[in-house]
């Protein structure tokens, strides 16, 4: 049996994996799926001061007060400098790094550096009465959609999920000075419908020296959502 660990993004909740879990959970895995703080039964307690280093800190706590070992971290789009961070923390606690149409970031980079149109969603929000509150992205026209979801149905249930970030979140940077995250073997799944132009290329080696392996899903930025049993097909393969 193997332990996932599944990381939502910016402004989404764990509810997001709802479709996953118990895919995982029938072919005898364990899955959790904390919603970080600010998010979902979280909510209440967003305020200015929740930032990058909160939401690591969130999952080192279930991690560790779990006492979970050899675990799957699954870090979706935002969370891929969560799971980043919280390798560098616990590296003896992680077996694989599972970067899902995520930002991956090096040592001291935070959101703004691995998307600087993350800048811009900053500079909007300092215009507003509540500078520190960046407001979940809009729905865009077909093939983008909302993060990549176009059904109606599935649109109103991934709204009623969505809440504000803070901009700590996405001004913190990540912290990778433990030479012991190297060793981790990462593998990066990267959403092609609707993917941005100027997504930063993967390096072709991992930071252990294996090749870098990439797979692809031939859906929208929250897979999850739209593509659930290939998504768990291919985790299954690392589990």
């Amino acid at each position: 049996m193997s332990t996932y660990v599944l990381v939502h993004g910016a402004w989404h909740t764990g509810e997001a994996w709802k479709r996953v879990i118990p895919l995982l959970t029938d072919a005898g895995h364990r899955a959790l799926a904390p919603s970080l703080t600010g998010h979902g039964d979280r909510a209440h307690l967003l305020g200015p001061d929740v930032g990058l280093d909160t939401h690591v800190a969130d999952v080192v706590r279930l991690i560790t007060g779990s006492d979970l070992s050899d675990v799957v971290l699954v870090g979706h789009s935002y969370a891929g400098l969560v799971i980043s961070s919280v390798a560098n923390e616990i590296p003896e606690r992680i077996g694989q790094l599972v970067y899902l149409d995520a930002m991956v970031p090096e040592d001291g980079e935070s959101a703004v550096d691995v998307i600087p149109m993350t800048q811009f969603l900053i500079d909007r929000a300092a215009l507003t009465g509540t500078p520190w509150r960046i407001p979940p992205l809009p729905e865009m026209p077909p093939p983008a959609g909302l993060f990549g979801v176009t059904d109606p149905t599935d649109q109103a249930w991934l709204r009623s999920m969505l809440s504000d970030d803070a901009v700590r979140c996405f001004q913190q940077p990540v912290r990778l000075d433990n030479p012991a995250t190297a060793r981790i073997p990462r593998t990066h799944i990267e959403c092609t419908t609707g993917a941005p132009p100027n997504r930063r290329p993967v390096a072709p080696v991992q930071p252990n020296g294996d090749p870098t392996q990439v797979w692809e899903l031939p859906t929208g930025h929250d897979c999850m959502i739209t593509m659930p049993a290939e998504l768990t097909d291919l985790l299954l393969k690392l589990g």
